[in-house]
């Protein structure tokens, strides 16, 4: 039986592992949690989320949700757990967050394939190896990877949320609804005068942030930007950002509001709220005295406080083919976020793309080769070939994926066309590939 190592039991990790060992590769998963955890980790469970428990949109005319669709047909896990762990959230996908990563973890300890070695990845092993460490890799697994490019030093900066308890939310100040109206009411809305948001920005601009080595603005991911950062480009940048009221009426006034800021379900049980959009580097203290300048949130009890942290991740055009391989040493694959792709039903699909091409490369079959009509195969695509100007990381959007031949004007219906067009060529790939039909 063939062995491939996985470093790293995230969210490409496990994926990955899954996907080889559904197909009859013996997998070495290596992950150091809970000997070791990373700053932002606190869980023991694998395909922990650090950020939001939001895996995005679920809808078609939304490339993630395409995405998501492509990795439901392939059997992907982290989709399958997504599902059974869904909580309400409009037309998002959000999971609770311990259940999620409970079920992924309970599913590859009992594979018989996968072989779990709780201890931290010091170095590369030999043979076949996948690295999907993530960008929060510890030191010495860090060290090796920078050794086999010395010339490169590339990094970014990644916040994570507060979440509050919802008996601690005012709801004489707040409303259930979610944004249009679409879905169900699963959203926390705490609105904003206009002088009440004047003086939020204001004190949120000087308020004071924690200590983060090396720290500056340039180098923040724009996916995962502070609010503070936000709020320094201008006074009006959140109002159309995460707290931008359009779609959003007070039922007490029947208006929409100047800002309104959402809170959105982070477990099951509906006990606790994640502030939307909030990610932020300020101190523990400063987050307590300005967020509860939010009308709602004047008393609210704060169960996590936001964090930021160090990303790393590769320059990967040149570094490494649609595979995901490195170019200039095969037998190491990358997987998940350090690659290039962001978010994490992108950092899943990398490693569900991983997973397939390596054991059709293992067990002597053809390989997929997800072509660039679909979103799976148009990440490879790509964090290999790049874009013009720096290459960044990137979320899957309708812009990598090759176009229509037809035009069509209104923009939803021909974001459905190209999701309808990738999932019949996943359709007939599932029938034509062995190695998406040995499972």
């Amino acid at each position: 039986m063939e062995t491939v190592t996985v470093l790293g039991a995230g969210l490409a990790g496990s994926e990955c592992a899954w996907q080889l060992a559904r197909r009859g590769i013996h997998v070495r998963l290596v992950e150091m949690k809970p000997q070791r955890m990373s700053p932002a980790h606190v869980s023991p469970y694998f395909a922990e989320l650090v950020c939001s428990n939001s895996l995005r949109s679920d809808e078609l005319a939304n490339a993630v949700g395409l995405l998501k669709a492509e990795m439901r047909k392939m059997g992907s896990l982290i989709m399958e757990s997504a599902d059974a762990n869904r909580v309400p959230a409009g037309g998002a996908l959000a999971v609770d967050r311990v259940g999620f990563s409970r079920y992924i973890t309970e599913k590859l300890e009992a594979c018989p394939n996968i072989e779990i070695i709780r201890e931290e990845a010091t170095d590369i092993p030999e043979g076949e190896v996948v690295i999907a460490t993530g960008p929060l890799s510890s030191d010495a697994i860090a060290d090796r990877i920078a050794g086999l490019w010395p010339e490169f030093d590339l990094h970014f900066y990644d916040a994570v949320a507060p979440i509050v308890t919802l008996e601690s939310v005012d709801m004489n100040s707040a409303y259930f609804a979610s944004r249009y109206d679409r879905g169900t009411a699963d959203y926390v809305n705490c609105p904003m005068t206009k002088e009440e948001y004047l003086a939020f920005v204001e004190e949120l601009v000087k308020a004071k942030e924690a200590e983060v080595h090396g720290f500056d603005d340039g180098a923040v991911f724009e996916g995962c930007m502070p609010v503070e950062v936000m709020a320094r480009r201008g006074v009006d940048t959140l109002r159309y950002g995460p707290l931008k009221p359009v779609g959003l009426k007070d039922p007490r006034t029947g208006e929409e509001s100047y800002a309104v800021v959402q809170l959105r379900k982070d477990n099951a049980e509906g006990t606790i709220f994640n502030m939307v959009g909030f990610q932020t580097h300020l101190t523990w203290g400063e987050q307590k005295r300005v967020f509860s300048m939010i009308p709602a949130l004047k008393n609210a009890e704060f169960v996590r406080y936001g964090v930021m942290h160090r990303n790393t991740y590769l320059q990967s055009p040149g570094l490494l083919d649609r595979y995901y391989r490195m170019i200039s040493n095969p037998r190491i694959s990358f997987a998940g976020q350090m690659t290039g792709v962001e978010g994490y039903v992108e950092s899943s699909a990398s490693g569900m793309l991983v997973g397939i091409e390596t054991a059709a490369r293992l067990l002597g079959m053809a390989p997929v080769d997800f072509p660039k009509e679909t979103a799976i195969g148009a990440l490879g695509l790509y964090i290999s070939e790049g874009s013009v100007g720096d290459f960044q990381p990137m979320n899957v959007n309708f812009g990598i994926i090759t176009p229509l031949e037809k035009r069509i004007r209104n923009k939803r219906e021909k974001n459905t066309a190209i999701s309808e067009r990738s999932l019949q060529i996943i359709d007939e790939l599932i029938n034509d590939r062995e190695v998406l039909k040995c499972v």
